[in-house]
Order: C-alpha cells, then sequence, then structure tokens
C-alpha cells in the first residue's frame, strides 16, 4: 500500500454524527477510526508514554494493515541535546515493538531552538536509530536548516541514512487572509516547503484551512506531486491537521477525492467504502 491517508489523532469527540456514528462511545473511537482511515500520526505519544497494555490493545483494535506513525516524546526531543537520551529514545521505540506490522514511521519533531549549530548532535542521534529495524523521518523548526549550506547538509545526511523528511505544509493557514479561526494554528512555524525525498517514503502534514475552498489550490499541487512521487515508487503517508479539528477528517475526504478524480493510483477510503449515516459521507461524488 503506497499511499495513506490520515488525520494527526483518532480521538475527538467532535467527529460523532460525521466520522463517527451518533452516540459513538469514547472508548471506541480507534476502532472506528481505524475503520475509516488506514493510518494516523498519533500525537499521543508525543505527549505521554502508552504502557505495554495500551499497546496491546491499539493492535488489537485497528486492523492489521492499519499503520501508526508515532511521534518521540518531547521528554526526549525538546531539551536540549538529542544524543544525551538516546538510551530512553531507544527504550521508548522497543516498547513500541508490540504494535508489530501495525507500526508505520516514527517522526522526530525538533523544535525551533534546536539549530544547525547542533549538527553534530544530530548526526550521532540519526546514526544511532535502529534503522535496519524501524523507518524514521525527521521534521526540523529552526529556519536556518532550510537555508543553504545548512540545507545541503542536512538532505544529504537523510539520504545517505535513508531518514525521511517531514515535510510541514503550513501555506493553507498563512497564504490567505486573516481568519480568527487561524490564530492558534498560525503558531505553528511558517517555514519553506522544501519538496524533498530522503528515503522510501515520504510523511507529509499538511495543515488544512477550516474552510474547504480555501485548501483547493493547494490540493491540487498536492495531488499532482503525489501522483509523481507514486509514480518514482515513493511510499506517502499524508496527513491532514485543522486548526478547526471538526474539519480535519472532511478535508482528509476532499484531498482522496481529487486524487481519485485525476485517477491517481491510490488505495480506497475505507470511510467511503461505509453505509453512510450522514449526507456528509458522500459530500463530494
Amino acid at each position: 500500500m503506497n499511499f495513506r491517508l490520515g488525520c494527526a489523532i483518532w480521538a475527538y469527540k467532535g467527529w460523532i454524527g460525521d466520522l463517527f456514528p451518533p452516540e459513538s462511545h469514547p472508548r471506541d473511537f480507534l476502532r472506528l477510526y481505524s475503520q475509516r482511515f488506514i493510518t494516523v500520526e498519533g500525537n499521543t505519544t508525543f505527549y505521554s508514554i502508552p504502557d505495554a497494555e495500551t499497546i496491546a490493545r491499539w493492535a488489537k483494535e485497528t486492523p492489521t494493515e492499519f499503520q501508526f506513525c508515532l511521534k518521540l516524546p518531547k521528554a526526549f526531543t525538546h531539551q536540549g541535546l538529542l544524543e544525551p537520551h538516546l538510551s530512553e529514545i531507544l527504550h521508548f521505540l522497543n516498547q513500541m515493538k508490540g504494535l508489530g506490522t501495525r507500526l508505520g514511521p516514527f517522526f522526530a519533531q525538533l523544535p525551533p531552538s534546536y539549530s544547525p549549530a547542533l549538527l553534530e548532535d544530530l548526526e550521532a542521534f540519526l546514526m544511532a536509530l535502529p534503522r535496519s529495524q524501524a523507518e524514521f523521518a525527521l521534521e526540523v523548526r529552526h529556519p536556518d536548516w532550510f537555508q543553504e549550506p545548512h540545507r545541503r547538509r542536512l538532505t544529504d545526511l537523510l539520504e545517505e541514512l535513508g531518514i525521511g523528511q517531514v515535510l510541514l505544509d503550513t501555506r493553507p493557514i498563512y497564504e490567505v487572509p486573516d481568519d480568527p479561526q487561524l490564530h492558534s494554528e498560525r503558531r505553528k512555524p511558517r517555514l519553506p516547503l522544501q519538496l524533498s525525498v530522503t528515503a522510501p517514503f515520504s510523511l507529509i502534514r499538511y495543515i488544512s484551512h477550516p474552510n474547504l475552498e480555501m485548501n483547493q489550490p493547494f490540493m491540487e499541487i498536492w495531488v499532482a506531486r503525489i501522483d509523481e512521487w507514486l509514480q518514482q515508487g515513493t511510499r506517502i503517508y499524508f496527513f491532514v491537521h485543522c486548526p478547526v479539528e471538526k474539519r480535519s477528517p472532511t478535508n482528509a475526504q476532499y484531498l482522496q477525492y481529487l486524487l481519485e478524480k485525476r485517477a491517481v493510483p491510490v488505495p480506497p477510503l475505507p470511510w467511503n467504502q461505509l453505509e453512510p449515516f450522514s449526507t456528509q459521507l458522500r459530500l463530494f461524488e
């Protein structure tokens, strides 16, 4: 399965009656989500580390083809240097093995304070990751990483190690007229979108606009890019965020609609194959 589409989270009460059936219970959110999308970004591990019982439950409640792309805990990635936390990170990675085949690429999100001056630390950290046992991606947020010569040095390092570069696309919330709905999400860094593939896969975090029509030009560009990369054999994980979380699933569904409309060879979205309980589920047909 070379294309996986999902959201940043799976548990959101505002999705009841839209993504989830009416009167759904929170304990069923993961099972219901995994019947509608085939991957999730897994932001939950950024804030806390699940125990073995929780990991086993995640595996039990999801289909075998479902994948979690888990973010490394911020307790390890946002405390200065990375290398001193290597043993803790490796322990975390070992804990997550309980997900088995449901484990997609891990990714590390570095804070804006982590600059190219720390390249030596970053290189030591990346080289120590068990790359033969799992896949990894990296998201950098210090603006200097997007300027030469640091941009090329980082790209070369990631290509050499087969580590993906997370593509954070915040254009839909910045390149539009000011909107009160966007104020909280505009805390995310406004950084250049570097469209490079440094591994056999690409992990994309698309920060969508709450108003669906505002996403149209950006999604059309992504449809063409996804088509190109799939033809080149790249696996793609595409995660749709939104400042108004309620709208993330519908925005993701619209991207699927555009891909199918262009005949891009992507798998069907499971959500579209379910018996509808709301007209919104078939909004784009």
